[in-house]
């Protein structure tokens, strides 16, 4: 099996690598760069998905598949490549844990990490960017709040057990911690992070994507 990763820099398809390197599947890495006046991703990923961006993954050796499938947004990779590795980094037994696994897997895409962007982007506009991002940290800050006391719980998203929620979660934190406010009243939450970063797997993963502002 060879899954291919198409990779933009400093993006959330950091995770997938770090989620093949976890599981020790075979993957190639193709790697692209960002426009930089926009700081979008290039044309070129239009090519292998009609939205055009990243994570995206081409499987070459998916079972029942005529060709190559391609699986677009990190969740969903992240769910099919558990269920490629027999449910390796997936729900744990418990039925508590299990939901809590579930929760945080779509909770950072769908509910933290949209507050994040949009910080991002506004805070780029001259004047009044810097009001609106101003206005927008109070919610970034009861999500932080949220999950620190999770974390002051349960050493990973879905209890005691690393799963693909911890992959997940990863790149929304990283981002806080650089520009949205997760540090020293977040013990918890950092603790987390250098946790994950000191994992082989999560080394490798960096060594095979390149350099990444987040890390």
């Amino acid at each position: 099996m060879t899954i291919i990763v198409h990779h933009l820099e400093n993006s959330r398809s950091q995770r997938i690598l770090w989620m093949l390197e976890e599981l020790e599947l075979p993957y190639e890495v193709k790697r692209y760069e960002r426009d930089k006046a926009t700081m979008l991703a290039p044309p070129a990923l239009r090519r292998v998905h009609p939205l055009g961006k990243s994570p995206v993954i081409e499987d070459t050796a998916a079972p029942g598949a005529t060709g190559a499938r391609v699986v677009a947004e990190t969740g969903a990779i992240v769910e099919y490549l558990v269920d490629r590795a027999d449910g390796k980094l997936g729900p744990p037994a418990r039925r508590d844990e299990a939901l809590a696994y579930r929760f945080w897997l779509h909770y950072a895409e769908g509910s933290l990490m949209p507050p994040l962007l949009v910080k991002l982007v506004v805070s780029r506009i001259p004047l009044l960017g810097k009001r609106v991002a101003g206005r927008i940290q109070p919610m970034i800050d009861r999500h932080l709040d949220f999950v620190e006391a999770s974390l002051g719980e349960h050493p990973w998203f879905a209890g005691d057990t690393f799963t693909g929620a911890d992959i997940m979660m990863s790149f929304p934190l990283e981002a806080a911690r650089s520009r949205a406010g997760l540090g020293e009243r977040h013990p918890h939450t950092t603790a987390w992070l250098e946790r994950i970063h000191a994992r082989p797997a999560y080394q490798r993963a960096l060594a095979a994507g390149g350099p990444y502002a987040y890390a």
